[in-house]
């Protein structure tokens, strides 16, 4: 399809460069003649929101922004550009900051950031942040697919801390490698925010998590991966549940599994990834209180996932095998508040059959919220200790896992393991990023 003229004149490349796609929405709708109340009637939307889109240079709802840019027919490509986050500064650029060190090169920066591990991963928060704001210069710290693979592996052992003192460079270094404009480059790179909206979820850092699933998505759909976009939809649909937009985390996980199936699951990959979408799917919709979709969903998973292992071989992207399906469905049934349910579908599973220490927490978690919601305190204490003795992560670093805790202590102080699972929770979180 010809590109218009437009999108090639001087103002339009200068919008892209500034990193204005509210501005070049503007452009395309006055190039059109349309006003603001016929581009909001076309999205259906009020002209007020349109106005305050084509105005913010933060990009709020991207979903819109893709909506907008569409109806007035700004390219992919001009889209994507102003998308994107400012190029890498040169190793000698300088950073303007409260602090007295206000000059700092990259590398005197990255020190300073791993040497904040030892406050625990709200500080390295802040580093994540500075990354998703002002993508740093390349680290130069070799091949992407291997850190990327190290970085899965911390994700897998619940080392929160390491992993986000990693990925302010591993984002820099992606962004890097995407700039070839290689469809896998850009799939990697989504894959790099994919990780990131997770381990934010994890940690209850909603709306960075929001940015990193929104930034996934872009640069998945510019790879045309169907796997990364899977994924990307993936985080994106577990934020908007935790922000109560249940409906919307529905509809966009549905059409992801629509999307993952429409591949013919031919390898083990794709069968991997719309037995995840899934599981996904089910839990989305026991959390929406949509009962039937919710054990449907579980009942399809399973039939999805006959094929696959036990456990997931390592390395993969959707790293779920036959046993993890079962723990969703613990999960499922304790969303739809039938804890006696949800007991009755882990009392089978055991850590052993799961391959990484997440997974092998997780089933001690999601057990213990069952216990807890069936008023069983002593149950509830195994179940997270066993979870802290797989990752300590999993039950310090969760929001929700964590309240647990505290409510136990306070209610069932005397009750055994739980003075051990307090003093875990409550003592400062100290972070090692020695490889």
């Amino acid at each position: 399809m010809p590109v218009d003229p437009l999108w090639n004149t001087a103002r339009a490349r200068e919008l892209a460069e500034q990193r204005r796609p509210g501005a070049l929405i503007r452009l395309g709708r006055e190039h059109r003649s349309w006003t603001l109340a016929a581009l909001g009637e076309e999205l259906g939307c009020s002209p007020a929101t349109i106005s305050r889109l084509e105005r913010r240079s933060r990009v709020v709802d991207l979903a819109l922004v893709h909506r907008a840019a569409l109806a007035v027919g700004v390219p992919r490509h001009v889209l994507v550009r102003s998308l994107a986050p400012p190029a890498p500064a040169a190793p000698t650029a300088t950073r303007v900051s409260a602090s007295p060190h206000a000059e700092e090169d990259p590398m005197r920066r990255r020190t300073l950031l791993t040497a904040t591990a030892v406050a625990g991963p709200a500080a390295l928060l802040l580093g994540l942040d500075e990354a998703l704001a002002d993508t740093p210069a390349p680290t130069g710290g070799g091949s992407l697919d291997a850190r990327l693979a190290t970085a899965r592996a911390l994700y897998d052992k619940g080392t929160h801390g390491r992993l986000l003192a990693d990925l302010p460079g591993l984002i820099a270094d992606g962004h890097a490698a995407a700039s070839s404009r290689r469809e896998l480059d850009q799939a990697r790179l989504s894959t790099v925010y994919s990780l990131a909206a997770a381990v934010l979820s994890k940690l209850g850092s909603y709306q960075q998590a929001r940015l990193t699933a929104d930034r996934a998505r872009t640069w998945a759909e510019v790879s045309g991966s169907p796997l990364a976009s899977a994924a990307a939809a993936r985080e994106l649909a577990i934020v908007l549940r935790h922000q109560d937009r249940n409906e919307e985390a529905q509809r966009l996980m549905a059409t992801a599994a629509s999307a993952v199936e429409a591949t013919g699951l031919r390898t083990d990959a794709s069968a991997s990834a719309y037995a995840q979408m899934l599981c996904t799917l089910a839990y989305t919709a026991a959390r929406g209180g949509c009962r039937a979709e919710a054990l449907a969903m579980t009942g399809e998973a399973r039939r999805a996932a006959r094929r696959l292992p036990q456990a997931a071989p390592a390395g993969r992207l959707f790293p779920i095998g036959s046993a993890a399906v079962d723990l969703y469905a613990v999960g499922v049934h304790w969303a739809l508040g039938d804890a006696g349910a949800a007991l009755e579908a882990g009392k089978d599973l055991c850590p052993a059959q799961f391959p990484t220490a997440e997974r092998k927490a997780r089933l001690g978690t999601d057990m213990a919220r069952a216990w807890w919601a069936w008023q069983r305190p002593e149950q509830t204490a195994q179940a997270l200790l066993s979870a802290y003795r797989s990752s300590p992560g999993e039950v310090r670093d969760r929001p929700a896992i964590r309240t647990i805790v505290y409510e136990l202590a306070e209610r069932h102080p005397r009750t055994s393991g739980v003075a051990e699972l307090h003093t875990a929770v409550s003592q400062p979180r100290t972070v090692s990023t020695r490889r």
